[in-house]
């Protein structure tokens, strides 16, 4: 028996999975969708001007990012946020990172330093706008700074609790303290000390940047 597959329609069925995977990603990466929000199909149908199927299909590749929970016979909620779960992401962080980047530092090319550089650059013109460039660019020094060190996997978990971690920045970025902070030494200091080979202090910087913004969380995480 010949079975005919419409593959124009299975690529527009995942192309708009995955635009909806994304649009609702960001929406609960930036606190839009709050946490612990019911995420109400129709609701969100209107939102992203798509249909339920896709939706559905999202929200179910977002609970394996865990930014979504799935509720037995009651729907989809975003995640819940705590400082338990914060504290966990951070101290995943700072080891699984700080591990990646010395195994980074310790394969150094001139190839993986100038694309550092470069990604440091363009990061750096978008600092002060905050906008959805820097969020872009930010993502991609940090995963360019671990991206050296030959491991998959351990990539894919830091990429996981890069955007763990990104909704406590937010929260972290209602602070009036925290605007003053300066994130551009911050950066420049461990790119800095990843140029020279100071594997030992480049992971110390690094995780001292990520604890940082952990002290700015107090008030804002219950």
């Amino acid at each position: 028996m010949n079975v005919s597959v419409n593959t124009s329609q299975t690529t527009g069925q995942s192309s708009a999975t995955q635009l909806a995977h994304n649009k609702l990603r960001d929406l609960i990466l930036t606190g839009e969708l709050a946490p612990g929000e019911k995420l109400k199909i129709d609701r969100l149908r209107k939102i992203l001007g798509t249909g339920a199927s896709p939706i559905r299909e999202a929200l179910s590749l977002l609970t394996s990012d865990q930014l979504v929970v799935r509720h037995e016979q009651r729907g989809f909620s975003a995640a819940e946020t705590s400082r338990e779960n914060f504290q966990e992401i951070l101290s995943l962080r700072c080891t699984l990172e700080g591990m990646a980047l010395q195994q980074s530092i310790s394969n150094k090319t001139d190839e993986w330093i100038e694309r550092l550089v470069v990604v440091h650059h363009r990061m750096t013109r978008f600092q002060a706008s905050r906008g959805e460039e820097f969020e872009r660019e930010h993502k991609n020094f940090h995963m360019e700074l671990i991206g050296n060190c030959n491991s998959p996997l351990l990539l894919r978990y830091c990429s996981q609790l890069y955007d763990l971690n990104i909704r406590y920045r937010f929260l972290a970025g209602r602070s009036i303290d925290y605007k003053g902070r300066k994130v551009n030494d911050e950066h420049q200091d461990i790119l800095d000390a990843v140029v020279a080979g100071e594997s030992d202090r480049a992971a110390e910087l690094l995780g001292s940047h990520y604890k940082t913004t952990g002290a700015f969380l107090t008030a804002f995480i219950k």
